[in-house]
């Protein structure tokens, strides 16, 4: 049937609906005649095992995912180690507030020796905490436990009271000093009402010094000590899943690779490491965060394997090679160094696996957990974007750790992106070192999701097997849960070289984003899965234990040629443009402009600040990004772009775009892009850009390029000073109807997942290969519309489950518009 006689169809979409609203089973359509789709299964067919691991969790401590959000402690800053190098804005006394007299102080009076600073409080003086967000939260009847080391004259006595605005949120409390020394001393608190903005303050009658001022809820999920907020958990935990990747990211393979001198005492901005982050809470360093807080590492190692364990997920760390990333881009040649990390990577697979005997697995006893936490992989670097550097590294960290622990799988990784000089560099030397798994990573639209389901088709199935650790497609609009899910039924038919899977990032704090999309956000009071979020937990409780095999009909792909005006655009540079010329293919003028009067041609849609200087089109602002201006007709198609520009000052080179339609939809040649160290092609669609491809490249201060850029069709031609850079044909289609089909041998059903990401519903005709099945079917349903949201207020995509009747071998059912649908069929 064609496409357009789909108005038939819309007594099918409504019975599925009326379903999904719990209303009486609606049966399925016996009559396949009529169908947009066809999907055939043949149960007949062995596809790839999906393993229980497929699908995990990455944390990493970004947008205060760790400190006000997935760690319970309330108190912000609560020792004091706030610092400019942190954050500019910082200073020993962020977030607190002094009556009376205080200073802090770093001397040897200290609490030990990474715990620097404490606070002096004078006699009659007072401290407030303002917690996070909008203060400290506290729930009615909830007990919360507090604590503070100080040091001060036996008899002192430390106030401790808990109010907003209205009033006491609990009764206060009185703690009397025993001893000179520093000592710890606790008191419990019961709220006497709700409130989101609260205030712990700390009197005392006398001088004294105070130390890791601390409120915990009393209520940590699965209420382990120095805990986890119990609402976060819980939604990591109902996604099931089947590892846990931390602690990063980022902040894994960032700062200063040594950590302590004798000169100048702990390192500000060091390089995360593990050893930091363990012991008692007080004796933990704190340290820089790459995304620019302070990070207290109360969330540490053993934090994160108890979490992992409680939730009945692998742990999966990743420790630095000693190869930074992240726009820091350097190896270290201190060899010395690199045995030393290599070691700490041994030391700390004995804290988690060895016996409570071993000099590390004692360390673990200790802190109370005797047993170990079995874990069986471990990820070396992250996104390093110097593949020869990190490779040399990463095969002496495998030597070792395979030597000493041969059980061990040692993740490699592939660069920051999906493809490129660096990505394939840093393949073949994975495939050619036969290491067991690559991970890789990318940020892409929407569109590259849907045109990029084949992706792992073509993979070597004999070679180093994929851990994509990290990906999202820029949103959390329900239609970014959609592109998410129709890539996911390519991960899912791909289970024998797809290992292992997670979208990042996990978290975000609504007052303190450095990144988006994310998984869960919450504030301090309350917490919400974006619609991605939905769309990873229906996959995640869904997988199945194996794919069956299956097929299905597509969209009719129908694509002009590229179309769109021409911009010009800088990223935290000054640069400057002249000689602008679009020639159409029949050699006719559509823009000439060599500002030799106004800039009237031009639109500015950016940022940045543009001006006609000496005959040149100038972008000033060197802080400013996407400060795109554009000129010509969004319908022009065919033509040949020409610009000369000159890198004025600034971090990058410059960027000349095409094919653009409006501020979020268009193309452009990135040059010197990456902190002046890759040029690509990059594609935005409805504001979500992807990389296309790219290589190592800069450009010059002050020197003059030429750029041409010759568009025929959908092929491009890139030409830097006259000669060639590549060329791409952009005509892969954005397929919007997918599916997988898995068994679930447990419950004996099949998994019929379709997404159908589309303003229409598709009436499918669904042939199970001649299966005996029973007539009723479990349905879940995320229905939406594509720009829907989810918020704390309010839960726009939600799944919603119902029963289907009158399924058979050969059926038709119609998937509504913008939806992702699970039938769960029970095979007789």
């Amino acid at each position: 049937m064609s496409r357009t006689a789909r108005w038939r169809l819309g007594l099918g979409a409504s019975a599925v609906l009326l379903a999904a609203t719990g209303l009486p089973a609606v049966p399925a359509h016996a009559d396949a005649s009529v169908t947009d789709y066809s999907i055939s299964v043949d149960p007949k067919a062995k596809g790839p095992a999906i393993g229980k691991t497929m699908y995990g969790v990455f944390f990493e401590d970004i947008n205060r995912a760790a400190d006000g959000g997935l760690y319970a402690e309330l108190v912000q800053n609560r020792s004091f180690e706030y610092s400019a190098d942190d954050n500019t804005s910082y200073t020993p006394l962020t977030a607190w507030t002094v009556s009376g007299t205080a200073q802090v102080v770093n001397d040897s009076g200290r609490l030990n020796d990474r715990n620097r600073n404490y606070l002096s409080l004078g006699a009659g003086s007072s401290v407030t905490n303002s917690g996070y967000n909008t203060g400290v939260a506290v729930q009615d009847g909830k007990t919360y436990d507090f604590s503070v080391w100080a040091r001060a004259d036996a008899g002192t006595t430390l106030t401790v009271s808990l109010q907003d605005a209205g009033g006491a949120l609990a009764a206060a409390r009185q703690i009397q000093v025993k001893k000179s020394g520093w000592a710890r001393y606790k008191a419990t608190f019961t709220a006497s009402r709700t409130s989101n903005d609260g205030r712990l303050a700390v009197a005392s009658s006398a001088a004294a010094a105070l130390d890791m001022v601390s409120l915990f809820p009393r209520d940590t999920y699965k209420h382990e000590p120095n805990g986890l907020r119990k609402d976060l958990a819980e939604k990591v935990a109902a996604l099931h899943p089947g590892f846990v990747r931390f602690p990063g990211g980022c902040l894994v393979n960032t700062g200063s690779m040594q950590d302590y001198s004798e000169a100048s005492g702990w390192q500000r901005k060091r390089a995360y490491q593990w050893k930091d982050t363990i012991g008692p809470v007080e004796t933990r360093a704190t340290n820089a965060n790459f995304w620019g807080y302070n990070q207290s590492y109360g969330l540490g190692y053993y934090e994160y394997f108890r979490f992992a364990e409680d939730i009945g997920a692998m742990p999966l760390p990743v420790v630095p090679a000693l190869v930074t990333g992240c726009g820091q881009n350097k190896a270290t040649n201190d060899d010395a160094l690199l045995k030393r990390h290599i070691q700490d990577t041994l030391d700390l697979i004995e804290f988690a696996n060895g016996p409570a005997t071993s000099t590390w697995g004692k360390v673990r006893a200790r802190m109370g957990h005797p047993k170990p936490f079995h874990l069986t992989h471990i990820e070396v670097g992250n996104e390093e974007p110097l593949p020869t550097e990190f490779f040399a590294h990463f095969q002496q960290f495998r030597a070792a750790i395979q030597a000493k622990y041969p059980y061990m799988t040692v993740i490699s990784n592939n660069g920051p992106d999906a493809g490129g000089t660096i990505f394939d560099t840093a393949w073949k030397l994975n495939r050619d070192a036969k290491v067991d798994m690559a991970d890789e990573h990318y940020y892409k639209s929407p569109q590259w999701f849907l045109q990029n389901n084949d992706r792992y088709d073509s993979y070597d199935r004999s070679g180093p097997k994929v851990f994509l650790g990290e990906y999202a497609s820029q949103g959390n609009a329900f239609k970014n849960g959609l592109a998410e899910a129709a890539y996911m039924t390519g991960l899912e038919r791909n289970a024998d070289v797809v290992k292992l899977a997670s979208y990042a990032p996990l978290f975000a704090n609504e007052d303190y984003v450095q990144w988006r999309p994310d998984l869960v956000w919450f504030n301090n009071h309350a917490s919400w899965g974006s619609a991605n979020y939905e769309v990873q937990k229906l996959f995640m409780n869904n997988a199945g234990d194996r794919v069956v095999p299956s097929t299905a009909t597509t969209t009719p792909n129908v694509s002009g040629p590229i179309t769109g005006a021409v911009g010009l655009s800088t990223w935290n540079t000054s640069a400057a443009y002249d000689d602008v010329r679009v020639t159409a293919a029949d050699g006719s003028t559509l823009l000439s402009d060599d500002f030799s009067g106004d800039a009237s041609k031009w639109t500015h849609t950016g940022t940045g600040s543009w001006s006609i200087q000496d005959g040149q089109y100038v972008q000033t602002d060197t802080a400013a990004q996407n400060t795109m201006v554009s000129a010509g007709d969004p319908a022009w198609h065919d033509y040949d772009l020409h610009v000369k520009a000159t890198k004025k000052a600034g971090q990058e080179g410059f960027l000349v775009a095409f094919g653009v339609k409006d501020t979020g939809t268009y193309y452009w040649w990135n040059i010197g892009g990456w902190n002046n160290t890759q040029t690509a092609v990059e594609q935005a669609v409805d504001g979500g850009k992807s990389t296309l491809f790219s290589k190592p490249g800069s450009v010059e201060t002050g020197r003059a390029y030429d750029v041409d850029i010759k568009v025929r069709g959908r092929q491009v031609t890139l030409l830097l000073d006259g000669q060639q850079w590549g060329s791409f044909t952009d005509d892969k289609p954005a397929e919007p109807f997918r599916q997988v089909v898995t068994r679930d041998a447990k419950t004996g059903e099949l998994i019929v997942k379709v997404v159908n990401d589309q303003s229409s519903a598709a009436r499918t005709a669904i042939d199970l290969g001649g299966l005996k099945v029973a007539s009723k079917a479990k349905v879940t349903t995320l229905a939406a519309a594509p720009d829907a949201v989810n918020s704390e207020t309010a839960t726009a995509v939600a799944p919603v489950t119902s029963v289907v009747t009158g399924v058979t071998n050969r059926f038709s059912y119609t998937f509504p518009a913008n939806s992702v649908t699970f039938l769960r069929i029970k095979q007789r």
